[in-house]
């Protein structure tokens, strides 16, 4: 029902935002601690850093696109398209300057959510999709299933996710971000054609990365 989905977004968007106001003011605390002891100038790293973390959880607002697509899980450089297991497997690498938030690829039910340990490797190798800690979601809707996961990175090591099994999500619904650096990856089936190359750049939420191969759009 769309009352209840936009006040889900809306209060999603505002735990998204809380926890950088939160970074922002102990690192001005610990600012202004510096700045009492040592003097002003010794304090401006620590706000630098404050006004830096207001920066990175900030959650703009998106247009979904409607039909039978998948959108993009984050914000972020496309780096790769390949075969795995089957599957098309999509990376898309996330830099410390894009948004961080990330949202459901398509519209359907939460089927599972493994969290899996791992490495910090740096997020653009290959082997981070198998190695490094992520969080794999699997969402079930439409007569199809699709995996995406978030993936920890080298500076990343700390991934959040607010859905659980059994939930339903919307199609570009906010489902949770990865702090500091990442990436994310979507695994796709037959009844995909995906629609985006490596070296594009891509908006979570907004973006059409594939289309339903067995629908008409």
């Amino acid at each position: 029902m769309p009352a209840p989905q936009g006040r889900a977004c809306e209060n999603d968007s505002l735990k998204i935002v809380s926890t950088g106001i939160y970074y922002a003011l102990a690192l001005l605390a610990a600012g202004a601690l510096v700045a009492w002891l040592a003097g002003p100038l010794f304090a401006i790293p620590m706000v630098i850093l404050a006004l830096f973390c207001l920066y990175f959880f900030r959650d703009p607002e998106r247009e979904i696109p409607s039909g039978p697509v998948a959108v993009s899980p984050a914000d972020g450089k496309v780096i790769e398209l390949v075969p795995e297991g089957g599957l098309q497997r999509l990376t898309i690498f996330l830099n410390v300057f894009d948004v961080h938030v990330n949202r459901s690829p398509i519209g359907g039910t939460i089927e599972k959510v493994q969290y899996q340990t791992g490495k910090f490797l740096v997020a653009s190798k290959p082997e981070c999709s198998a190695d490094n800690e992520q969080n794999i979601v699997t969402v079930k809707g439409d007569g199809t299933t699709l995996i995406f996961k978030q993936i920890a990175g080298l500076i990343a090591r700390r991934i959040v996710f607010d859905k659980k099994p059994g939930d339903r999500v919307a199609i570009g619904q906010r489902i949770g971000l990865i702090k500091f650096g990442s990436r994310c990856d979507v695994l796709f089936g037959p009844e995909w054609e995906v629609t985006v190359r490596p070296g594009q750049r891509v908006s979570g939420g907004s973006s059409v990365i594939a289309r339903r191969l067995d629908r008409k759009a």
